[in-house]
């Protein structure tokens, strides 16, 4: 993590300029005072007043690079400028997206380990996929650097737009970046997400989905849409199977029923939210692997329809009809649900 998504979700904490993004510690700070007046009665310090004290941070996409190369993980990510995806604000995506260009340079320039550490751009650009849009702005100039960069990812999605706008830039953007270097979606997402992105050509993702959710209980399973088992609802209170046939996590594998996980859950026990997490996360994993092997075998397409169906067996059936943006984005895919 760069550090480029903090501007949007502390972006009340911070100042972004060209120079870099400036946060404010929010335990440091007097943002919690009231009437603008702090605890000892004194009016609020002024930013510059706030950086003296140390409460204050500037974080350069230099210092960005200088970070992750002392961590050393294998993929490190250029600090883009981060807009949220349902803001209303034309002229702030335009600056943002040449900056995102600017600092990329900068990047660069300051990547100590090109030799074991891969540098990924992340393409920006808001919703705007029209021709010779921002996001086309963004990608050209990628294309320019193209030579420094192992692989690509797509930010500035899962921010609350709409799945019609979503998967339209995803589609976009695989279209225009390489074959032949990884396209990673940040952010993303749910099962049927990676499922229906994938086929647009996505390779990597990652998302606090399957943790997050986990701590309310709630479990991953095939079938029926959302593909959900909320273990704290009374149906699960007598309950005696595992979370999922088949499944090889802790939970599953260790014999933990719904009903006891239900039962350890309404009782705060922790090691409930530690199974339900390890499941979520074998499930994922799980589902990876699946993908993976169905284009290793050259049937993506059926995988595909095969989940999709799963999930929306149709009002007819009982179910839920496929949702528009699901069979419009397979469409895009070539993958047929008829």
């Amino acid at each position: 993590d760069s550090g480029g998504f903090q501007m949007v979700s502390l972006l009340k904490l911070a100042e972004i300029t060209e120079e870099g993004v400036t946060f404010e510690n929010p335990f440091l700070s007097d943002n919690n005072d009231k009437e603008g007046e702090t605890n000892s009665g004194n009016k609020k310090r002024t930013r510059q007043e706030a950086t003296e004290s140390g409460s204050m941070m500037l974080l350069r996409p230099e210092d960005s690079i200088y970070h992750q190369n002392n961590i050393g993980s294998d993929i490190i990510m250029a600090l883009d400028d981060v807009v949220s995806s349902v803001a209303d604000d034309k002229t702030r995506f335009q600056i943002a997206t040449y900056r995102t260009l600017r600092w990329l340079d900068r990047c660069f320039a300051a990547h100590r380990r090109p030799h074991d550490q891969n540098l990924f751009p992340i393409v920006q650009g808001g919703l705007d996929v029209s021709r010779g849009g921002l996001r086309d702005v963004c990608l050209a100039g990628f294309r320019e650097r193209d030579d420094k960069a192992p692989g690509y990812a797509i930010g500035g999605l899962a921010g609350g737009e709409s799945k019609d706008d979503f998967w339209k830039v995803v589609d976009h953007c695989c279209r225009a970046l390489p074959d032949t270097k990884p396209r990673y979606l940040m952010g993303v997402g749910y099962p049927l997400d990676l499922v229906v992105c994938t086929g647009l050509g996505v390779d990597m993702y990652d998302c606090v989905y399957p943790t997050r959710t986990a701590r309310f209980g709630v479990a991953l399973i095939d079938g029926e849409a959302p593909g959900t088992l909320r273990l704290k609802s009374h149906a699960c209170s007598e309950d005696y199977r595992v979370i999922m046939h088949g499944c090889k996590c802790m939970a599953c594998a260790g014999g933990y029923t719904r009903s006891r996980l239900h039962a350890m859950l309404k009782n705060d026990n922790p090691l409930a939210v530690s199974l339900v997490t390890h499941h979520n996360l074998a499930y994922m994993m799980a589902l990876n692997k699946r993908m993976r092997d169905a284009i290793k075998n050259d049937a993506y397409g059926d995988f595909a329809r095969s989940f999709v169906r799963d999930q929306y067996r149709g009002k007819d059936s009982g179910g839920q009809d496929v949702p528009k943006w699901v069979k419009d984005a397979l469409a895009a895919a070539e993958i047929s649900l008829d």
